[in-house]
């Protein structure tokens, strides 16, 4: 296990900035996902973590030790790639090995480590089997034996599930959960899917266009969201996200003149300010048209979902989307009215997109 250090991480590539002083501090054993959309320099920071991209400036550190100028086998990381990264040409067992063998292990040693590894992630019948003959999980399993043969005191994951079909990937997270509390290794998990970072972390950390956003558990994440962009990526659906402002008496008023009550004490500190309003799904409960307080829309499209409906609508310029029990029935067109209690509402700076109130 390895604590790992950034401070003020940035990376350019000549005059543009695509890593924007990234400071963050990743406890021994912690399974850390990192979570954003295509774009937003997830993968560039993890490739600065594993020595695949230098750092313009800041520095990394590794169970206290500053790796900037260090080379990838020095960091004591192994990485599990998107695309696998196998070598066609070879077995299995001499995929897994391939690292110790270049490390100059002895031949019954690796063997031993590569048989051991093997049976850890139900590979041993395959041993002797080239990377074409596998299937897509299979051959995802013979790239962490690979990563975990070498013991490495950090494990990478680059969306190492992203070419699985639905149902594999979540196979393989529970997989890749189990490894890691049977391992005790530190990891750090980048993708796009909020599925995969929400059941997989023990904290997130969101980016955008270079930046953190948030770091927080998953709960954090999705119940409290620090800024716009989290409310809007983490969810689905996506948090609510209404325009409009804060009235004189606390309310947020949106474009078409409807009143929604908040929390009080927004009254003296925003009043007449433009704002975003956010409730998320699930927290809003069906009315009928015209009650105070509510929205009202035209349901425009029914979500079944079997457990759920989801009820998605539009109300002014934004979507708007309200989950309901299943035997809730309403049909397309049918005007609804959306209420919500204050306490499952959320209110972010029209400017910043930072969240307002605690």
């Amino acid at each position: 296990m390895a604590p790992i250090s950034l401070r003020n991480i940035q990376k350019s590539y000549g005059d543009l900035q695509v890593i924007h002083g990234v400071d963050l501090k990743i406890s021994s054993g912690e399974f850390v996902v990192i979570l954003g959309p295509s774009g937003c320099g997830k993968s560039t920071l993890l490739r600065m973590i594993a020595g695949l991209e230098d750092i313009t400036k800041g520095d990394l550190a590794i169970d206290g030790r500053i790796v900037n100028h260090m080379e990838p086998r020095e960091r004591g990381c192994a990485m599990v790639f998107q695309n696998y990264a196998l070598y066609p040409h070879m077995t299995v067992a001499a995929n897994i090995g391939y690292a110790l063998k270049v490390a100059g292990v002895s031949k019954p040693e690796r063997q031993k480590r590569v048989e051991e590894t093997a049976k850890t992630v139900g590979l041993t019948e395959f041993l002797d089997r080239k990377p074409a003959a596998l299937s897509g999980g299979q051959r995802q399993r013979v790239a962490m034996a690979r990563a975990i043969v070498r013991e490495p005191a950090v494990f990478l994951f680059d969306e190492p599930l992203s070419n699985l079909d639905a149902k594999l990937r979540v196979v393989m997270r529970a997989e890749i959960r189990r490894l890691h509390r049977q391992l005790a290794a530190t990891s750090i998990f980048v993708t796009h899917d909020q599925h995969e970072a929400m059941t997989l972390a023990d904290r997130i950390i969101v980016m955008n266009s270079g930046r953190v956003e948030q770091v927080g558990t998953p709960s954090e994440i999705y119940h409290n969201p620090a800024t716009r962009f989290v409310a809007g990526f983490v969810g689905t659906p996506a948090m609510n996200l209404l325009e409009g402002r804060i009235t004189a008496d606390g309310s947020f008023r949106d474009a078409h003149g409807t009143d929604i009550k908040v929390r009080p004490e927004m009254a003296g500190l925003y009043a007449e300010q433009p704002v975003v309003f956010g409730v998320r799904a699930e927290s809003v409960r069906l009315v009928e048209p015209g009650t105070p307080g509510a929205l009202t829309a035209c349901a425009e499209f029914i979500e079944e979902l079997g457990s759920t409906r989801i009820i998605h609508s539009v109300v002014g310029d934004a979507a708007f989307a309200a989950t309901v029990s299943p035997d809730i029935r309403v049909g397309l067109g049918e005007r609804v009215g959306f209420a919500f209690d204050s306490k499952d509402t959320h209110l972010y700076a029209a400017d910043s997109g930072s969240r307002i109130g605690a």
